[in-house]
């Protein structure tokens, strides 16, 4: 089976680079094309379609969410894409979500998120990243009482660590949650160890009660 055609597209030669190096370590991905504006990928898209475009749609001048709505019109069902945004805009976040987005990560996200947003993109699957989950679950549950903030700050956890982390906060030893999310002991001991680092957090008890702060349990 042939590699899926990728195009990268970002305003930023060192985000380019990077995405690059990424996806250049899955033999199923292959990145063809790199656009720094709208012109040059729909144009792009016109000549020699791919599978998926990895996508910042915030970069005025170059990209703009409009771009999104262009490359679905582009040619028949369009490119699956995958957004890589460092918006903090909630109206444009909801903008771009509401107009069929399924593939959204910011650029806090790891090489991890980052594949497997890719992978899923392309199977017709959703994937966001811990920071829109948590847009959309403020949303759902009307926390924000019918206004939404300017601005969403990014949380340094990935959706795999969030998991861990309402494992943790609802009682759950390493061994247990080891076996619900079928990953190794020590992989979940690496886990835990990691989110303790990012979130300057040294106790059990410290970690439940940042779970039940961010509303991940009661």
């Amino acid at each position: 089976m042939s590699p899926f055609r990728i195009a990268l597209a970002d305003a930023q030669y060192l985000t380019r680079l990077g995405l690059r190096q990424i996806l250049s370590q899955e033999e199923s991905l292959s990145v063809v094309a790199e656009c720094s504006n709208e012109s040059d990928l729909l144009t792009l898209i016109d000549a020699q379609p791919v599978d998926a475009v990895v996508l910042d749609y915030n970069q005025p001048g170059r990209f703009s969410p409009e771009t999104l709505d262009r490359l679905r019109a582009a040619e028949g069902q369009g490119p699956v894409i995958v957004v890589i945004s460092a918006d903090s805009e909630k109206q444009r976040i909801f903008q771009v979500l509401e107009a069929g987005v399924g593939s959204f990560l910011t650029k806090e996200c790891d090489e991890a998120e980052i594949l497997d947003a890719l992978r899923a993109a392309l199977r017709g699957d959703k994937f966001f990243c811990t920071k829109i989950l948590n847009l959309l679950l403020e949303e759902s549950l009307g926390k924000t009482a019918g206004k939404t903030p300017d601005k969403c700050d990014a949380t340094p956890l990935s959706p795999r660590e969030v998991e861990i982390v309402r494992l943790v906060a609802a009682g759950k030893v390493a061994k247990e949650i080891a076996l619900q999310l079928n990953l190794s002991t020590h992989t979940v001991y690496t886990h835990r160890k990691n989110i303790t680092r990012k979130l300057g957090l040294n106790t059990t008890s410290e970690l439940v009660r940042y779970a039940i702060d961010r509303g991940w349990v009661e």
